[in-house]
């Protein structure tokens, strides 16, 4: 038996979210502040939550923890979900990741510090071949370059099934995962020209697994290579906060690959999750369990 359901690597960040009471303002407007949460950003950790909550064994592993009060409520907050901590580093002289997000109804915007953490000297963890081994399934995230594709060459020799999100279709961790999932605001950024159903195509034409598009509340797409493109609709929810809609969906697809499910059962549960989370705030910190979940889905049946 492995030690982890679940080794997830990749971005942690602390975070502070704010609920707005009306819609976005227009530049020099105002908005009202309903509410305010420390909450927890970067797509490795919100995954790992939602994954741990969900019932699964998780080791988190990634960038440094800022040496600070906000990194102290960071790390005792991932312990709090009996998440696996013992690979996070606390940094003296660094404040961590960070980010403050505003969110109404249908929209969020971030503002943060990850372009100095990307784009300056490393600040994360080299991933333990060890730690890969010892998990049934991989979740990795692209933003570590030369790491995080290292996380995913481990997993294709140690044969542990991983999953990616938002990297370019000529790259290892696209054509190799065992499921990848490219979000609108991805394609948008790196694909603007490009013919969804043409750019659907080059990642399937490449991928040995899953193929997955989102976009907000269009219609999901996936599919694997050679087989036809399929749809499911997202679940219609009161939606109060989108923060962490992505990182939920990602956790709900890795819970149904590891129960072997058909590719059909892993959407529509993962859609699920990733409903659910929208439906409350802070989303990510109360995701559901797996019994809420599949109450969810007989409720929504038919």
């Amino acid at each position: 038996m492995k030690d982890f359901d679940v080794y997830a690597y990749g971005v942690i960040a602390a975070s502070e979210l704010h609920l707005l009471s009306m819609p976005f303002p227009s530049p020099d407007g105002y908005a009202e502040i309903a509410e305010s949460h420390f909450m927890t950003g970067g797509e490795a950790l919100n995954s790992a939550i939602v994954l741990s909550r969900l019932g699964l064994r998780v080791q988190l592993d990634g960038n440094w923890i800022g040496d600070t009060q906000a990194g102290e409520h960071l790390l005792a907050t991932i312990r709090s979900y009996d998440i696996d901590a013992q690979r996070l580093r606390v940094e003296p002289g660094f404040a961590g990741a960070r980010e403050i997000v505003f969110s109404d109804e249908r929209n969020r915007t971030i503002f943060g510090n990850y372009v100095d953490l990307l784009s300056t000297t490393r600040k994360w963890n080299i991933p333990q071949k060890d730690d890969v081994a010892r998990a049934r399934m991989v979740c990795v995230d692209p933003p570590f370059q030369a790491e995080s594709t290292l996380v995913g060459t481990y997993a294709v020799e140690l044969s542990v099934p991983f999953v990616s999100v938002d990297c370019p279709y000529d790259t290892p961790l696209s054509s190799t995962a065992a499921a990848v999932i490219i979000s609108g605001e991805f394609r948008n950024r790196e694909y603007p020209q490009a013919d969804v159903a043409a750019l659907f195509a080059a990642y399937q034409q490449r991928a040995q697994g899953l193929v997955v598009f989102t976009v907000g509340d269009n219609a999901i797409l996936y599919g694997r290579r050679g087989a036809p493109i399929k749809q499911f609709e997202p679940y219609q929810v009161n939606v109060i906060d989108s923060a962490g809609a992505g990182d939920s969906f990602r956790a709900g697809v890795i819970y149904g690959m590891l129960q072997q499910w058909d590719d059909d059962q892993t959407i529509q549960y993962a859609a699920a999750v990733a409903g659910l989370v929208c439906a409350s705030f802070p989303g990510v910190l109360h995701s559901p369990t797996h019994a809420e979940v599949m109450r969810f889905i007989q409720d929504h049946s038919g």
